[in-house]
Formats: C-alpha cells, sequence, structure tokens
C-alpha cells in the first residue's frame, strides 16, 4: 500500500565559522512530485524496518515539556501553517542539539503523510554525503546527496493514534541511539517525549508465553516447533504490513484445548499489552538459535539441533554435520 503525502520541507542546520549552529529554514514546503514522494516513500520503508525501535508519548511533566506538541496541534487545527510549524521545530531541534558537546549536522526533513488507514509526521535528520559525480560530458564533478541508507535520528508520530487515544503511551516512535551515545536524548528533548511503552519486553514476554504454554500443553518436539513457527510467521506478516501483533488475534491463529486457548492462558498470568509491535530481532529466536561472542556468530534453525547440530553441554561443543556451501568454500581456501 503505497502512502499519501500532504505535507514536507526541508530545514538546514549547520555549523557557523564560529562554532555555532546554525538553522537556515525554507519558506516554502516541497511540491509534491513523484520524485518527492518516492523519497518519503523510501524514508518511510527504511524506517519501518529499523529493528529495536523506542516508544513514547508527549510528557506531561511540565519541566520537560517542549513548545512541539502545543505547535503541532496548532497545525493540525489548522491554526499554524506547516511551514510555520516546521521552522519552528528546526529551531527547538537546533537549540537542543546545541546543549551538548557534539556537533549533529545536517538536513531536517519533515513530512506529514498518511499510510495503513493512519496519518503520520515522519521527523528525520538526514546527513549530507559529500561524493563526485561524472557530468554529461565525463566530466567529474564534487556533489553532495542525502545520505538516506544511514538515518539514525528520527522519530514518527502517529497523529491519528495520538488524537483517538492521548493518554496512550505509545504514538511516538524513535530510533534508538547507538551503543555509547545518547544522540538519541536530544531529539527526543525537543518533542517533549517520555519514553513508554518497552517493545523488546513485550515481545519476549511474548516468547516466554509461548514456551510455558506449549510445556503445559505437554507439546512434543515437533509439535511445539510448529507452534512456534505459527507464531512467528504471524508476527512476521503483522510486522511486514506495519501493524502491531495482537494478542486475541495471534491466539485465534493458534490451536486451542479443552484447557483453554492461548489468551486465555496469557490473560491469567502475563503482563502484555493486548497489542503491541513486533521487535525482529527477539521474535526470530522463536525459530532460530543465535549467539554472537568472542569473534564468533553462530545462527541455524532450531529444528537443526539434535539432527544437523549437536549440542554437548559436558564440553560446551557444538558438532555441525553439513556446512554451507558458501562457508565450506571459504574453508576449503584459508
Amino acid at each position: 500500500m503505497s502512502l499519501e503525502l500532504n505535507d514536507i520541507i526541508l530545514h538546514s542546520l549547520v555549523m557557523g565559522d564560529e562554532g555555532q549552529l546554525i538553522c537556515h529554514t525554507r519558506e516554502q514546503e516541497l511540491p509534491i512530485t513523484n520524485n518527492v514522494v518516492g523519497l518519503v516513500e523510501e524514508l518511510q520503508t527504511s524506517y519501518q524496518s529499523k529493528a529495536g525501535k523506542g516508544f513514547g508519548y508527549f510528557t506531561k511533566d511540565e519541566e520537560k515539556a517542549t513548545a512541539f506538541p502545543e505547535q503541532l496541534t496548532q497545525y493540525l487545527a489548522g491554526d499554524l501553517s506547516f511551514v510555520e510549524m516546521s521552522k519552528s521545530s528546526a529551531h527547538l531541534l537546533a537549540n537542543e542539539i546545541s546543549k551538548y558537546d557534539f556537533a549533529e549536522e545536517g538536513v531536517f526533513l519533515l513530512a506529514k503523510y498518511s499510510w495503513v488507514a493512519s496519518d503520520y509526521l515522519l521527523l528525520i535528520l538526514l546527513a549530507n554525503k559529500e561524493t563526485v559525480s561524472v557530468t554529461d560530458e565525463l566530466d567529474v564533478s564534487p556533489s553532495r546527496h542525502l545520505d538516506l541508507s544511514k538515518a539514525q535520528l528520527a522519530a514518527r508520530i502517529d497523529i491519528t493514534q495520538w488524537q483517538q487515544d492521548p493518554d496512550s503511551n505509545r504514538y511516538i516512535s524513535y530510533i534508538k541511539g547507538r551503543v555509547g551515545r545518547k544522540v538519541a536524548d536530544f531529539f527526543l528533548d525537543f518533542m517533549g517525549c517520555e519514553p513508554g511503552l518497552d517493545a523488546k519486553v513485550q515481545n519476549q514476554g511474548l516468547m516466554q508465553a509461548v514456551d510455558e504454554y506449549c510445556q503445559q500443553q505437554a507439546l512434543p518436539p515437533e509439535e511445539k516447533q510448529e507452534y512456534r513457527e505459527t507464531v512467528f510467521n504471524h508476527c512476521s506478516e503483522q510486522l511486514s504490513q506495519g501493524e502491531d501483533v495482537a494478542i486475541k488475534t495471534l491466539s485465534e491463529a493458534l490451536p486451542s484445548n479443552a484447557e483453554g486457548s492461548f489468551y486465555d492462558f496469557v490473560s491469567e498470568d502475563y503482563q502484555l499489552e493486548d497489542s503491541f509491535p513486533v521487535d525482529r530481532s527477539t521474535i526470530r529466536k522463536l525459530t532460530k538459535y543465535v549467539g554472537s561472542g568472542g569473534g564468533l556468530s553462530i545462527s541455524f534453525d532450531q529444528k537443526h539441533l539434535g539432527e544437523r547440530v549437536m549440542y554437548d553441554p559436558e564440553t560446551d561443543t557444538l558438532t555441525i554435520q553439513g556446512t554451507p556451501p558458501n562457508l565450506r568454500e571459504q574453508l576449503k581456501g584459508s
């Protein structure tokens, strides 16, 4: 399903000669052309595929609140233009960045669009990358382009969810900062966003519930694996469609017995939300064994354990029968 783009604008944040961050703002929205729509669709797809996103909401703490939510409200009500709202946002972001010891330059993009029956506002700080290009005359010329693949400072507001459920703790999603850096902090601070739902914890709770439900039912290994694969496939499908996994809907896709459904089992002892975003890195452990450390990374389908892959806990040794062809060629050539 393609998105419907309503508004889009770019502003620039650059370091001045004296080391201060300068905000250059655009006075008009970008015209909505096929190229511009294609750009937003690419950013939306890239953002949707990012793993480990955080979720939050606009703070109710007056000391942490900013002007951003009110200005966004005014824009949605038609009392403030998209251009003015975006310019104010750019200056708020520049002020927050200036409080830190590092400089984050780039192009600040704001886009309001509709996708999968919801309205969104996407905010991304994109880096300008220096490169060279070949002209029609076959000359080499320096050029700059937006590095879309490395957008690490981004947030998306589900406007529809915010308006329909203002007490929700998850209508803002954002890319978490890289390990050891707090670059995501100022992006949340300028919006006045508080961390809310922990999607990773919810997904881990779901995995635990699946394992314990299978254990309660005394399922043989083959049926347990099929059960886990069904859960994985359902969650993967929801993720691909940009939808949350709903426990009740998931339960309907799973076999039940006289003692009750998976939904009944979860409702008794597990503190899971009725629905929550899928965390890809967590759910893949439903069907795979994954681990890395000490320069070694291993991943294989769980169904292979005891067949192609043998584990000896006494010696802490894995024995693999039948290596992948590409790995085999590398080993032979070493």
